[in-house]
Protein backbone atom coordinates (compact mmCIF):
# COMPACT_ATOMS: atom_id res chain seq x y z
CA UNK A 1 0.00 0.00 0.00
CA UNK A 2 2.29 2.44 0.86
CA UNK A 3 4.10 2.33 -2.48
CA UNK A 4 1.21 4.53 -3.78
CA UNK A 5 2.26 7.67 -2.07
CA UNK A 6 2.20 7.08 2.28
CA UNK A 7 5.82 6.28 1.58
CA UNK A 8 6.43 4.33 4.29
CA UNK A 9 4.15 5.78 7.04
CA UNK A 10 2.29 3.94 8.83
CA UNK A 11 -1.41 5.51 9.36
CA UNK A 12 -1.84 2.89 12.43
CA UNK A 13 1.22 4.60 14.63
CA UNK A 14 -0.50 8.01 14.81
CA UNK A 15 -2.98 8.57 17.99
CA UNK A 16 -4.97 10.85 16.48
CA UNK A 17 -8.63 9.73 15.93
CA UNK A 18 -8.60 10.37 12.10
CA UNK A 19 -5.78 10.37 9.59
CA UNK A 20 -6.57 11.07 5.81
CA UNK A 21 -4.05 10.79 3.11
CA UNK A 22 -4.44 11.72 -1.03
CA UNK A 23 -2.97 9.52 -3.80
CA UNK A 24 -2.93 10.27 -7.10
CA UNK A 25 -2.44 7.26 -9.75
CA UNK A 26 -0.42 9.30 -12.42
CA UNK A 27 0.88 7.04 -15.08
CA UNK A 28 -0.63 3.40 -14.76
CA UNK A 29 -2.63 1.75 -13.21
CA UNK A 30 -1.87 0.50 -9.45
CA UNK A 31 -2.59 -2.10 -7.53
CA UNK A 32 -2.35 -2.44 -3.46
CA UNK A 33 -2.34 -6.02 -2.10
CA UNK A 34 -3.92 -7.33 0.72
CA UNK A 35 -3.03 -5.79 3.90
CA UNK A 36 -4.43 -5.15 6.53
CA UNK A 37 -4.45 -2.20 9.65
CA UNK A 38 -5.57 -1.32 13.31
CA UNK A 39 -7.68 1.24 11.85
CA UNK A 40 -11.09 1.13 10.25
CA UNK A 41 -10.52 2.68 6.61
CA UNK A 42 -12.73 4.83 4.39
CA UNK A 43 -11.52 4.96 0.64
CA UNK A 44 -13.00 7.79 -1.49
CA UNK A 45 -12.33 8.16 -5.27
CA UNK A 46 -12.42 11.70 -6.39
CA UNK A 47 -11.85 10.67 -10.62
CA UNK A 48 -10.77 7.20 -11.95
CA UNK A 49 -11.69 4.14 -11.41
CA UNK A 50 -11.28 2.38 -7.83
CA UNK A 51 -11.94 -1.18 -6.77
CA UNK A 52 -12.08 -2.01 -3.38
CA UNK A 53 -12.46 -5.97 -2.46
CA UNK A 54 -12.58 -7.80 0.88
CA UNK A 55 -12.34 -11.28 1.38
CA UNK A 56 -16.30 -12.07 0.46
CA UNK A 57 -17.05 -8.50 -1.48
CA UNK A 58 -16.05 -6.39 -3.91
CA UNK A 59 -16.66 -2.99 -4.42
CA UNK A 60 -16.42 0.00 -7.66
CA UNK A 61 -16.51 2.90 -5.89
CA UNK A 62 -19.06 5.41 -7.31
CA UNK A 63 -19.40 9.05 -7.54
CA UNK A 64 -20.48 10.70 -4.40
CA UNK A 65 -19.99 7.19 -2.25
CA UNK A 66 -16.59 5.94 -0.43
CA UNK A 67 -16.68 2.28 1.52
CA UNK A 68 -16.07 1.69 4.69
CA UNK A 69 -13.68 -0.98 5.44
CA UNK A 70 -13.69 -2.10 9.67
CA UNK A 71 -10.51 -2.03 11.25
CA UNK A 72 -8.48 -5.51 11.06
CA UNK A 73 -10.23 -6.60 7.67
CA UNK A 74 -7.72 -7.09 5.00
CA UNK A 75 -8.34 -5.41 1.95
CA UNK A 76 -6.77 -5.05 -1.71
CA UNK A 77 -7.45 -1.91 -3.44
CA UNK A 78 -7.19 -1.70 -7.47
CA UNK A 79 -7.15 2.26 -9.14
CA UNK A 80 -6.54 3.05 -12.74
CA UNK A 81 -4.34 5.44 -14.07
CA UNK A 82 -5.81 9.25 -13.21
CA UNK A 83 -7.58 8.51 -10.54
CA UNK A 84 -7.41 10.52 -7.22
CA UNK A 85 -7.83 8.64 -4.07
CA UNK A 86 -8.27 10.05 -0.66
CA UNK A 87 -8.25 7.49 2.27
CA UNK A 88 -9.07 7.91 5.89
CA UNK A 89 -8.32 5.95 8.38
CA UNK A 90 -10.04 5.90 12.38
CA UNK A 91 -8.92 4.99 14.99
CA UNK A 92 -11.10 2.06 16.39
CA UNK A 93 -14.03 3.64 19.23
CA UNK A 94 -13.38 7.12 17.32
CA UNK A 95 -16.68 7.28 15.88
CA UNK A 96 -19.93 4.41 15.88
CA UNK A 97 -18.98 3.19 12.66
CA UNK A 98 -20.58 0.38 10.81
CA UNK A 99 -19.17 -3.04 11.72
CA UNK A 100 -19.28 -4.61 8.40
CA UNK A 101 -17.99 -3.69 5.16
CA UNK A 102 -20.18 -0.87 3.30
CA UNK A 103 -20.72 1.66 0.91
CA UNK A 104 -21.36 5.48 2.28
CA UNK A 105 -23.28 8.17 1.16
CA UNK A 106 -20.33 11.32 1.05
CA UNK A 107 -22.25 14.60 1.32
CA UNK A 108 -20.08 17.68 -0.31
CA UNK A 109 -19.41 18.82 3.53
CA UNK A 110 -18.13 15.30 4.05
CA UNK A 111 -16.04 15.49 1.04
CA UNK A 112 -14.37 18.33 1.73
CA UNK A 113 -13.56 17.78 5.27
CA UNK A 114 -11.60 14.60 4.28
CA UNK A 115 -9.66 16.69 1.12
CA UNK A 116 -8.97 19.84 4.42
CA UNK A 117 -7.68 16.50 6.36
CA UNK A 118 -5.35 15.05 3.84
CA UNK A 119 -3.95 18.39 3.16
CA UNK A 120 -3.10 19.05 6.93
CA UNK A 121 -0.52 16.19 7.14
CA UNK A 122 -0.38 13.18 9.30
CA UNK A 123 -0.68 14.67 12.84
CA UNK A 124 -2.41 17.25 14.46
CA UNK A 125 -2.38 18.99 17.94
CA UNK A 126 -5.81 17.26 20.14
CA UNK A 127 -6.70 20.57 20.73
CA UNK A 128 -7.23 22.89 17.41
CA UNK A 129 -9.25 23.84 14.33
CA UNK A 130 -7.97 20.60 12.64
CA UNK A 131 -9.05 17.85 15.26
CA UNK A 132 -12.11 19.98 15.55
CA UNK A 133 -13.01 19.83 12.24
CA UNK A 134 -12.06 15.81 12.29
CA UNK A 135 -14.58 15.52 14.89
CA UNK A 136 -17.16 16.99 12.92
CA UNK A 137 -16.55 14.67 10.01
CA UNK A 138 -16.38 11.87 12.09
CA UNK A 139 -19.71 12.94 13.29
CA UNK A 140 -20.98 13.17 9.81
CA UNK A 141 -19.88 9.87 8.83
CA UNK A 142 -21.03 8.30 11.30
CA UNK A 143 -24.67 9.22 10.66
CA UNK A 144 -23.97 8.79 6.70
CA UNK A 145 -26.63 6.76 4.75
CA UNK A 146 -25.28 3.14 4.01
CA UNK A 147 -25.95 1.96 0.80
CA UNK A 148 -26.08 -1.83 -1.09
CA UNK A 149 -23.51 -1.01 -3.76
CA UNK A 150 -21.34 -4.22 -3.61
CA UNK A 151 -20.68 -7.76 -5.30
CA UNK A 152 -20.74 -10.73 -3.26
CA UNK A 153 -17.88 -12.84 -4.20
CA UNK A 154 -17.22 -16.42 -3.31
CA UNK A 155 -14.15 -17.48 -1.33
CA UNK A 156 -13.97 -20.60 -3.75
CA UNK A 157 -10.42 -20.27 -5.93
CA UNK A 158 -11.92 -21.18 -9.08
CA UNK A 159 -15.10 -18.60 -8.61
CA UNK A 160 -12.45 -15.82 -7.72
CA UNK A 161 -10.50 -16.97 -10.44
CA UNK A 162 -13.24 -16.45 -12.79
CA UNK A 163 -14.12 -13.10 -10.91
CA UNK A 164 -11.00 -11.61 -11.58
CA UNK A 165 -10.65 -12.86 -14.58
CA UNK A 166 -13.76 -10.91 -16.16
CA UNK A 167 -12.92 -8.08 -13.26
CA UNK A 168 -9.54 -7.34 -15.69
CA UNK A 169 -11.33 -8.01 -18.99
CA UNK A 170 -15.14 -7.08 -19.33
CA UNK A 171 -14.85 -7.98 -22.52
CA UNK A 172 -14.03 -11.45 -21.70
CA UNK A 173 -16.86 -13.73 -23.81
CA UNK A 174 -15.96 -17.18 -22.15
CA UNK A 175 -18.54 -19.47 -21.61
CA UNK A 176 -19.75 -21.48 -18.61
CA UNK A 177 -18.60 -24.71 -20.87
CA UNK A 178 -15.34 -23.34 -21.59
CA UNK A 179 -14.86 -22.23 -17.69
CA UNK A 180 -15.78 -25.68 -16.49
CA UNK A 181 -12.98 -27.11 -19.39
CA UNK A 182 -10.31 -24.68 -18.36
CA UNK A 183 -10.52 -25.19 -14.56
Amino acid sequence: MYGLGLDGYDPDSQHDAAVAFRIRVVAQEQYIPLHQHRKGQLVLALHGGVTCEVPSSMWMLPPQHAVWIPAGLPPSHHATDNACIYFLFIAPDAAPMPEECCTLAISPLMRELIRYLADQGPSYPDEGPTARLASVLLEQLSAAPVEQLYLPISNHPNIRFISHALMTDPTNRTTPAQWTQRL
